[in-house]
């Protein structure tokens, strides 16, 4: 299919015009949807073991949610249905459905044409980030008689990704709307998603005490769902989530997140706790909402926590987070003072060059840890 690649920050997609009937044979819908004549699609979680996060996530969010309840869902499927029918003068779907895959679709871009060409279908069926209603609308539309079956839908495609890429899409465009509270949100991103999964329990928990904790120099700094502070905010929720739950799965460094009793909630966030401290007292003045320098941004800020990790593995288990393990690290993290000039946001991406932030983190990290000798 003819697709535009697009590019967003570090991230590539694709803009489509998919035949409606080509897209809903492609799609999976995670929630039911109901016609005006109890015609049914989507939903069908018979067998829970199929369902992937994401998928449990939405269901999550749609179960516990009064914005989804069958009389709502109903009266705004018949509603949408009824758009396509009568507006004949407008767009058909006044906006993209944005789909999510898993797979990384084969791109073959046009002679001559560098970002557009034919983008390959994946295997799977797309997941849904936004537009079920839409889509869900354009099907029972489809089944009438008089239907314009030349319906094309707007679509842009995400391909490549994480799971967990896709659930913070999910969150980000559904906490802008005011019928899901963001506080329901967070509460079930952090207890309902996570709580048959240990380590993503363990890890939400470390986040959340990372954004309330007095002595966490993250307090409030980092964007989460639900949360009201109005002070700078230098990375979101997912971001921090995903490098935490990685350095707590490190074999070399399960014993700083454990003790007799299991996942330990004191030790845990008393490492990052600390390697984040030493940063900040290693950086100086650069630390902060100092608009001049990167030290404070998501991506330095993620590969500090991926080198708690290396602390983790090269430091005495028997140094215990607080007063004696913040003494060696703030002697070993002085030297993260010469750095400065490095991490100036003029000319930041020129001293750090990589293929995108994943690399560019890794890159960042290995750079501190040299510096702190904690690398190798």
């Amino acid at each position: 299919m003819f697709a535009q690649r697009m590019r967003q920050k570090e991230s590539e997609f694709y803009f489509v015009s998919y035949p409606a009937e080509d897209l809903l044979r492609k799609v999976r819908f995670v929630s039911r949807f109901y016609g005006e004549r109890g015609e049914v699609i989507g939903g069908d979680t018979s067998d829970a073991k199929k369902l992937d996060d994401v998928e449990r996530y939405v269901q999550a969010i749609e179960k516990n949610s009064k914005s989804f309840q069958r009389d709502l869902n109903r009266r705004k499927v018949r509603q949408i249905k009824d758009f396509y029918r009568n507006e004949t003068r407008q767009p058909v779907i006044p906006g993209a459905v944005l789909l999510f895959s898993t797979e990384k679709l084969e791109f073959q871009p046009m002679k001559g044409m560098e970002r557009a060409g034919n983008l390959a279908e994946p295997r799977g069926d797309f997941l849904i980030i936004d537009g079920q209603h839409r889509l869900a609308g354009l099907h029972f539309y489809l089944q009438e008689k008089d239907a314009d079956r030349r319906v094309e839908v707007p679509v842009v495609i995400f391909d490549g990704k994480t799971s967990d890429f896709a659930t913070e899409m999910f969150v980000v465009i559904n906490s802008t709307h005011t019928r899901i509270n963001k506080s329901h949100l967070i509460d079930l991103y952090e207890r309902i998603e996570w709580g048959t999964d240990p380590e993503k329990k363990y890890a939400a928990t470390l986040v959340r005490a990372l954004y309330e904790e007095d002595d966490s120099p993250l307090q409030y700094h980092i964007n989460m769902l639900g949360g009201r502070s109005h002070q700078e905010m230098w990375l979101n929720q997912a971001q921090l989530f995903g490098e935490v739950l990685r350095l707590i799965k490190r074999k070399d460094a399960t014993h700083r997140f454990k003790d007799g009793r299991g996942w330990s909630k004191e030790r845990g966030y008393g490492l990052v706790r600390d390697v984040l401290r030493a940063c900040r007292s290693g950086f100086g003045d650069a630390w902060g909402d100092n608009k001049g320098y990167m030290v404070t941004r998501d991506v330095t800020l993620e590969a500090m926590v991926r080198l708690a990790g290396d602390v983790a593995a090269k430091t005495d288990a028997a140094v215990m987070p607080g007063a004696d393990l913040q003494k060696v690290l703030d002697a070993r993290f002085k030297a993260l003072g010469e750095l400065v000039f490095d991490f100036r946001r003029d000319g930041f991406y020129e001293r750090f060059p990589a293929r995108g932030q994943v690399e560019r983190i890794d890159i960042i990290k290995k750079r501190l840890a040299r510096q702190t000798r904690f690398e190798g």
